[in-house]
């Protein structure tokens, strides 16, 4: 069986952590003299110090969970070409976003997002970026439970509200306990398990002759009458560039014992989330032969479909790792989205976190309004998620140039997925139909326009 393409797809994700992570780090300025948060601010409740190994594999969980899974198959609509975007969307894009989340983080005490954005870009983006921030712990908690529910009441028969008030009393627990004592003990295995599902269902697939990978070169594999941009990028979120990455990389900076640590931690664990979702949306295309299966995934919940997948290549031990890979690794993920909501709001308001109550106090609103959201169509919410993590992702990578022009740094590095984040941000709201839906023509020419000025406007204000 023919399968260059995944292979190559494959072989450069890895070579990318080895030669352009270095690089990264480099530029960066990773300096393992410098003292990290942890070593002033340890709490025993979000700063604790963790051994590296810890922090990759709960850092790959709190990024994953359902977001290189179900956007790789929905991406699967549009075949070979989404291979392309996961690679080239993780290495110069995704991985990048990832570091300086991470790096500047580590940098900066271990705050979160808005305070990095107000260090770099000014009060004025802070407000915005912490209101997105908070929004999108909500819907990820929200679309991994739905998710989750779904695929639990389908395999045993109880209703999905009950399975939801059982995810979101795991989330309540899980957010207010102490770092070490959930995430740093059972979040490891988990992340090892998660992985190894992957590799096992690809293990499966190509070793059954009756799948065939898909070749760039294909015919026919097309299957959506949507265009690739901006649609292709937006759907596969997760597994190419996801602002939501930049809200857990506090999580484990504030846990982080040297900055050597920051390159196979927050560059690491995005090359190989990609890695994840270029094999789910593999096996995607493999599976379902192009045929409409696909079409339907793109509108609805994928659980099912990764149900069908994993017993059919696995049997028995399938069904196993669904529940494992799509059930309990995207709640592990759902609850930490929900924690870096909680710190981002106490950064914010200023609240200390060492008291249970303290933290009570912030959890609660924050789950009320997650559960409310389980009610809305799936679609329109991971829709809305990967649009709004799209902006996260562009103010974070923005102020990864700020921060490498005030150090004297290749900026460019930063720069130039900070424009192609802004162009496809663009493209989507203006075009979508829950956006402005305007002609796809008319909607990409003031995308590009607007990049261009806001691009210009950007280098002029922070070159001086």
């Amino acid at each position: 069986m023919y399968m260059y393409s995944f292979l190559i797809c494959a072989a450069a994700l890895i070579a990318s952590y080895f030669i352009y992570g270095k690089a990264i780090e480099r530029i960066a300025g990773v300096d393992e003299s410098v003292e990290t948060p942890v070593h002033r601010l340890e709490d025993g409740v979000d700063y604790i110090p963790m051994p590296r190994w810890k922090l990759y594999l709960v850092h790959f969980l709190n990024i994953a969970g359902l977001g290189p899974i179900f956007g790789a198959i929905q991406g699967a609509l549009f075949g070979p070409a989404a291979f392309l975007w996961i690679v080239l969307g993780t290495i110069f894009i995704g991985a990048v976003h990832d570091f300086f989340s991470g790096f500047m983080s580590l940098r900066s005490d271990g705050f979160t997002m808005p305070e990095i954005i107000s260090k770099y870009l000014g009060t004025k983006a802070r407000k915005f970026v912490g209101v997105i921030i908070v929004i999108t712990g909500i819907l990820v908690a929200s679309t991994f439970a739905t998710g989750s529910a779904d695929l639990l009441a389908s395999l045993t028969g109880i209703p999905t509200l009950i399975w939801l008030v059982v995810i979101f009393i795991y989330f309540l627990i899980a957010t207010l306990f102490p770092v070490d004592k959930i995430i740093g003990k059972i979040y490891p295995i988990f992340g090892a398990l998660f992985l190894l599902m992957a590799v096992l269902m690809i293990g499966a697939l190509i070793l059954n002759p009756a799948y065939t990978i898909p070749e760039f070169t294909t015919q026919g594999l097309y299957f959506t009458d949507k265009s690739i941009f901006p649609y292709l990028f937006v759907t596969i979120a997760c597994g190419a560039i996801s602002g939501f990455h930049a809200s857990q990389s506090p999580i484990v900076a504030r846990c982080m014992t040297t900055e050597k640590d920051a390159r196979p931690v927050f560059f690491g664990a995005m090359v190989l989330e990609g890695i994840t979702a270029l094999i789910w949306a593999a096996i995607a295309m493999a599976f379902f032969h192009g045929q409409p299966q696909l079409a339907v995934l793109y509108g609805a919940t994928p659980s099912i479909g990764v149900n069908q997948m994993a017993t059919t290549l696995l049997g028995p031990v399938g069904l196993i790792l669904t529940i494992i890979g799509v059930v309990v690794c995207p709640i592990t993920s759902g609850d930490t989205a929900l924690r870096s909501s909680r710190i981002t709001l106490a950064d914010e308001l200023k609240i200390n976190q060492e008291k249970l109550a303290s933290r009570v106090k912030l959890a609660v609103p924050l789950f009320i309004v997650s559960f409310a959201l389980t009610f809305i169509d799936f679609s329109l919410i991971w829709r809305y998620f990967a649009w709004v993590q799209l902006i996260v992702a562009t103010a974070v990578l923005y102020a990864g140039t700020v921060y490498l022009i005030q150090n004297k740094k290749h900026y460019i590095v930063a720069l130039l997925p900070a424009i192609a984040c802004t162009l496809i941000a663009f493209g989507y709201i203006l075009q979508a139909p829950e956006g402005l839906m305007l002609p796809s023509m008319t909607a990409n020419v003031i995308s590009v326009i607007a990049t261009a000025v806001i691009a210009i406007i950007f280098i002029k204000k922070y070159k001086k």
